[in-house]
């Protein structure tokens, strides 16, 4: 039977084709669209692109931006700086700090999430967000997982006392996706370079999302049939074509639902953001 495939990219543009909608009128009603600060730190090429997709996604549904970027030698009392003069003007909804940093900078990476005001947050990493949706509150969940577990919803695919396997335990993906499967009562492993004999775990999971960065992480012989994978992995192969952690043409015969890489979970964290920041625009307005 063939998967299916969970296909991120037309997801997304139906949430921001609809966020355009609500956006405009918004904007009528209130005088000003929302708008998301972006900063950019150092010439990374990746960072630069995935900055660039989520700017072009913001233009097309109504977003203003401001574009912050700065030298990887800026200092780092000159960024908190930055982000503190952004908490403070009331144009700004949201603020979106570009990770990761360059190296002699990222021992700052928690104290820059924590510095952003929480109302601003629209990546879902301050503390007050992690808290909340350690909690069950998901309004400012990272934007990673809220793209995977919506797009398990939108799909019907079942999570309720589902076997979920994460290998991954940051905090932007591992952890807040845990949260959120639990809150939604499956129960939950946590997988990272630690774990013993993790093809046990896998081998017994309902539902796989990884994220490791190695390409053919998961192959057939590592899991069950009917699985449900969401592939996280951003990789290029010798080609130079992305592709995920997950074989995906070898066990796309053995899985009953499977992410793309590209246009799987890439485009969801991207609509996820934009969803974020109309909500941080409109909390801005009431309050």
């Amino acid at each position: 039977m063939e998967p299916i495939i969970l296909n991120g990219k037309s997801l997304s543009k139906k949430i921001t084709d609809n966020l355009k909608v609500e956006i405009e009128s918004a904007t009528e009603k209130f005088g000003r669209p929302p708008c998301l600060a972006t900063i950019l730190v150092g010439e990374d090429p990746a960072s630069k692109i995935y900055v660039n997709m989520k700017n072009k996604t913001c233009e097309r549904i109504g977003i203003s931006t401001l574009k912050k970027n700065f030298s990887s030698d800026i200092a780092i009392e000159d960024l908190f700086l930055e982000i503190s003069n952004l908490n403070n003007d009331s144009k700004i909804d949201g603020i979106l700090v570009q990770m990761p940093l360059p190296n002699q900078l990222r021992k700052y990476e928690s104290k820059i999430m924590a510095l952003i005001s929480p109302e601003k947050d629209v990546d879902g990493l301050h503390p007050n967000s992690v808290g909340l949706n350690t909690l069950g509150d998901e309004t400012f969940g990272s934007n990673t997982p809220k793209g995977m577990i919506r797009l398990l919803e939108e799909f019907n695919i079942n999570i309720e006392g589902e076997e979920v396997v994460i290998v991954n335990r940051t905090p932007v993906i591992g952890k807040p996706l845990s949260m959120m499967f639990i809150k939604r009562n499956a129960t939950v492993t946590i997988c990272h370079t630690h774990t013993r004999d993790l093809d046990f775990h896998l081998k017994r999971a309902d539902i796989i999302a990884v994220g490791v960065g190695r390409i053919n992480f998961i192959t057939p012989e590592r899991i069950k049939n009917g699985v449900v994978i969401l592939d996280a992995g951003i990789n290029y192969n010798q080609e130079g074509k992305l592709v995920g952690d997950v074989d995906f043409e070898a066990v796309k015969q053995k899985v009953k639902a499977i992410t793309p890489v590209p246009g799987g979970i890439g485009p969801m964290t991207i609509a996820m953001l934009m969803e974020n920041t109309y909500f941080a625009y409109i909390n801005q307005i009431n309050n």
